[in-house]
């Protein structure tokens, strides 16, 4: 079933084409703001209490006053009269106070991705914020799409490979082991990648560059609504396995591990 079209706003639930805010919200024209996507499974959203947490965080370091019992019940409004549905949640509070929700479908992915290579320097000040600023992320995207990819894969100048426009990169360079690029290199604390990290024993964070992919044996987006996303190339070079068994082997177990915590 898809989810219908509703929105939730500073506490009403509304059809999403009705939901407004004022054109002057610094939200719109800055940006200036903080946001959550959340997965949902028949209605049930899966990790809240990190988003929340993860949220609230954002806005502290933002500077934005964030009333997370409001954000909460307006979730629980909204997915009240959502029912049942697969999707996403995308919950938004910008510099002007307002609380926006919004039940998505899910989008429709591709098969196993062909990734290009952007470089790009995360803004030291936004560490640890999940903000509204994602222009330089979208661009990114399409970069990598003019270039005849699927998505990018961000990179530093000094050629340390972050995580993607919006997920984390694992890595296999052994056929044994997966590696994801460390918090220190300032990519985000994908609640996903805390998950996986903490699930298969034989996932760690490592330095990863761009030379050492050449050696990868197979690769995975991790993230919120792509759950698992395998790769088959890299800057044109394909991996030797698309999906891998280290990337099958941790779908499968994100996946119970859903099932468990949702008593699913």
């Amino acid at each position: 079933m898809s989810p219908p079209a509703l929105a939730v706003l500073d506490g009403q639930v509304l059809p999403a084409d009705e939901a407004a805010i004022p054109v002057t919200d610094e939200g719109l024209l800055r940006g200036d703001g903080v946001f959550e996507v959340l997965r949902l499974y028949g209605g049930r959203p899966f990790a809240l209490d990190d988003h929340l947490r993860r949220m609230a965080r954002s806005a502290a370091n933002l500077r934005l006053e964030l009333d997370l019992g409001a954000v909460r019940s307006d979730m629980e409004a909204l997915l009240a009269q959502a029912g049942p549905v697969d999707g996403a949640l995308r919950f938004l509070v910008t510099r002007r106070g307002r609380r926006i929700g919004l039940v998505e479908p899910l989008r429709e992915l591709p098969g196993p991705l062909a990734l290009a290579c952007v470089e790009y320097v995360p803004p030291r000040v936004l560490d640890d914020i999940k903000s509204l600023s994602y222009a330089g992320n979208m661009l990114a995207t399409r970069l990598a799409v003019e270039a005849g990819a699927d998505d990018a894969l961000l990179v530093s100048p000094h050629g340390r490979v972050l995580e993607g426009p919006t997920s984390t990169l694992f890595v296999s360079l052994d056929g044994e082991t997966l590696v994801t690029p460390p918090l220190s290199d300032r990519v985000l604390d994908s609640i996903t990648r805390r998950r996986l990290l903490t699930l298969l024993d034989h996932a760690r964070e490592e330095v990863v560059t761009r030379d050492e992919l050449r050696r990868a044996r197979e690769a995975f987006f991790a993230s919120t609504t792509r759950e698992v996303h395998p790769i088959r190339a890299i800057d044109g070079e394909p991996l030797p396995a698309a999906p891998g068994p280290l990337s099958q082997d941790a779908a499968a177990v994100f996946a119970a591990h859903v099932r468990d915590e949702l008593g699913a």
